[in-house]
Order: structure tokens, then C-alpha cells, then sequence
């Protein structure tokens, strides 16, 4: 079983030389992956729409910014999005920024992509919430495109490039994996028919793991794919929203444990949220990288290695 670490924006409060300390604890410790989540901006609650999901004034690093830093001063561990709020960006400068970040880490990406569920951030960003998830799988396509292809000549319902040249192409080329992140229907049938992986968040019922599995090798096998070929990561667990989720991270064997039970449901990877290990009590990066760094034992002792 492979780990990530989803990377805690809250780390920028020490500054510049802690982000640092921390993506190279994380490396160092001998975690798999390190991911960025993703949100531009928060809205308030107004009179016609309801608070968000996470306070407004939630400090959030904008995800590639903070992987191209990290990746200046790491060597070995993968980095990625978890995930990126795809259809509220141009895809073609995403498919540029994330190539770039493939060349100069030496091929070390993976683009984790969701559609998303704020509204508001994507009315502030110009962009169409109504039509994100046609968006999406046009812009999965078009990016693909401009990773692979000497002269990118597409026409979709949303986006039309017409004789461009991208370079330089990232080390990985067409094949830098695209996770997609979701739970819907939609989600496991895009996952199935055109993603690299599943970004699941935390199951806690193996039943339920079991149908979204199947479903997605059932839509895989009627688009043609091979079902052994997408890869599958879950959260251990939840962000924290009470006193109970924010014991979790405080008692690494409970965190070994879950690890163990999300191995068993047939997941290959497995996610910590460092920002949650900061709301357990771990309140400075060094709290934070010890715990990373029992938790990463404990799970070792559990699971075996990678």
C-alpha cells in the first residue's frame, strides 16, 4: 500500500523556510505522494446561498504555485492535486502549468481533478457551474492533447485549438496520470471511461467501496478499458467537523488500523490529511511532521511496505 499526504495550506503561517521543512519531513519520512488541494477562493454565506462547506477565511495555498515550490526542493515523491477544481480554469494553461511542473520535477506528477460543488467560486472565476461536468471531460481531452500531440488540432463544444504546438511536453508525455475525485455516478463512470484512478474520500462501510468498485469496472468494460488498469486511492478519513473527527489523528493506532481496512476494500493507496493532523493538536509543522512520522510507522507495521 502506497501513502499520500495531503498537504496542510496552514503550514504558510510559519513561513516560506516551514513549507519547506515540512514537504522535505514528508519525503524524508518515506510517504509516496504529497497532494495540494484546491480552492481559489471562499464565499461567505449571503441571503441566497447557504455557508460553505469550510469557513470563508480558511487559509488555502493555490495548489500549483505550492507543488512548484515544494518540487524545487524535493526529489523522490510524487506530487499532485487532490484535487484541482478543473472546469474553473483554463484548461490549455493547465495542461502548460502542469507540464512544466512535470519537466522541472523530473516527471514526478499526477493531476488529480474534480468538478467541484461551490457555486459562488465559480461565478467569482467567470466561468459556468451549470455545465462543469461536460466541461471537464472536454478539458481532460484537450490537455491530453497538448501533452502528447506535435500539433494539437481539436474542435470540442466548449473549447477549439486549431494548429497549436505545446512545448516542451512533459517527461511522462500523454501518460501523466489523471485521477478524478468524486463520489456521483458521473464521477465513477468518468473515472471508468476516461481517469487514470479513483480519488475516493473516506468509505467507511466495505459494502459501499465494493458497489462504487464495480460500478466503475462494469462502465470500464463497456468503454473498452481494461478495469485492472485504474488505480484507486481513499482518504482515511474525513476533514474534521466535530470533537470525534479531530481525536482521529491523535491515536496513530486507530490511524494504522483504518489503513489496514481501506487496504482490504481493494484500495492500492491510501491519503492522510495533514490539515486534519493540525486539527487533532498537532498546532505547529514540527507537531505536525512528528505525527506524520508515527502515523507513517504505525501504518508500516500494519500494512507492510509499499
Amino acid at each position: 500500500m502506497k501513502l499520500a499526504v495531503e498537504f496542510p495550506s496552514v503550514s504558510y503561517r510559519e513561513g516560506g523556510e516551514a513549507v519547506v521543512r515540512l514537504a522535505k519531513a514528508i519525503e524524508d519520512i518515506g510517504f509516496d505522494q504529497l497532494d495540494v488541494f484546491d480552492h481559489v477562493i471562499m464565499g461567505f454565506p449571503t441571503p441566497t446561498r447557504e455557508a460553505p462547506m469550510y469557513p470563508p477565511k480558511m487559509p488555502i495555498m493555490e495548489a500549483l504555485m505550492a507543488l512548484s515550490y515544494v518540487a524545487a526542493v524535493t526529489k523522490r515523491i510524487g506530487l499532485g492535486t487532490e484535487v484541482l477544481v478543473l472546469p474553473q480554469r483554463q484548461p490549455v494553461l493547465v495542461a502548460k502549468q502542469v507540464s512544466t511542473l512535470d519537466t522541472l520535477s523530473g516527471g514526478r506528477v499526477r493531476l488529480g481533478v474534480g468538478v467541484g460543488w461551490q457555486e459562488s467560486e465559480y461565478h467569482a472565476l467567470a466561468e459556468s457551474f451549470q455545465t462543469r461536468g461536460r466541461r471537464m471531460d472536454e478539458a481532460i481531452a484537450l490537455i491530453r492533447a497538448y501533452w502528447a500531440d506535435e500539433q494539437v488540432d481539436f474542435q470540442g463544444r466548449f473549447y477549439t485549438s486549431t494548429a497549436m504546438a505545446m512545448e516542451p511536453k512533459p517527461p511522462q508525455g500523454g501518460r501523466l496520470p489523471v485521477w478524478i475525485g468524486g463520489g456521483s455516478d458521473r464521477a465513477l463512470r468518468r473515472v471508468a471511461e476516461i481517469g487514470d484512478g479513483w480519488l475516493a474520500t473516506a468509505i467507511t462501510d466495505p459494502a459501499v467501496a465494493t458497489r462504487c468498485k464495480a460500478k466503475i469496472a462494469d462502465y470500464a468494460d463497456r468503454a473498452g478499458r481494461d478495469p485492472a488498469e485504474i488505480g484507486y486511492q481513499m482518504m482515511l478519513d474525513v476533514p474534521p467537523r466535530d470533537d470525534a473527527g479531530k481525536r482521529f489523528y491523535a491515536e496513530v493506532d486507530r490511524v494504522a488500523a483504518r489503513a489496514a481496512a481501506v487496504k482490504a476494500m481493494g484500495f492500492e493507496w491510501g491519503a492522510l490529511n495533514a490539515t486534519a493532523i493540525f486539527q487533532a493538536g498537532a498546532r505547529s509543522v514540527d507537531a505536525i511532521i512528528e505525527v506524520l512520522g508515527r502515523a507513517h510507522d504505525a501504518i508500516r507495521a500494519e500494512v507492510g511496505p509499499a
